[in-house]
């Protein structure tokens, strides 16, 4: 029996049913899985008004993709880690570079917070790095999950990549 990688727009991959599920039927991403992200900045803004969220902001825990969706409610959660891994892989890789990048950040604060006695006096410094920094990172990563990835991005992936993505929109 061979055993075939699943294939966007095709089969339990089919474009009417990714997009039910609310699952981008070209790049096989969902943005549910932003909602980690969006939680801890929604934490970290609020953090200047209420210091006592850095509790929850220092509970948060980094969480790739396919752990999100395993520990989400999502309805579709099995259909997406399959999606996510017949999505093609530049688009998978742009997206892990980018939650490395908020992830670092995000942990970074929490270090920050341990060691501040008190979370208010560093509370402003960490709103502002979240607003300026975290909040750009996952609005990229959104851009990616929606297939929309800057030209610098894909010049060191090689010439294929940008064939890969001027197909999916062709």
């Amino acid at each position: 029996m061979d055993c075939v990688d699943p294939v966007l727009g095709a089969g339990d991959l089919a474009a009417d049913r990714l997009e039910q599920a609310n699952i981008n039927p070209h790049t096989g991403l969902a943005t549910d899985y932003l909602n980690h992200f969006n939680e801890v900045m929604m934490l970290l803004e609020m953090l200047p008004a209420m210091p006592d969220c850095a509790e929850d902001v220092l509970e948060w825990a980094p969480l790739d993709y396919e752990g999100h969706f395993e520990n989400s409610s999502f309805k579709d959660k099995q259909l997406a880690i399959q999606a996510y891994h017949a999505a093609p892989a530049h688009l998978r890789e742009h997206l892990e570079r980018h939650v490395a990048d908020i992830n670092k950040l995000v942990c970074g604060i929490q270090d920050r917070l341990r060691q501040s006695p008190e979370a208010g006096l560093v509370a402003a410094e960490i709103a502002d790095t979240a607003t300026n920094e975290i909040k750009p990172l996952i609005s990229s990563a959104g851009a990616i999950i929606h297939g929309h990835i800057e030209p610098e991005a894909t010049q060191h992936e090689g010439e294929g990549a940008q064939a890969e993505i001027d197909a999916m929109f062709a």
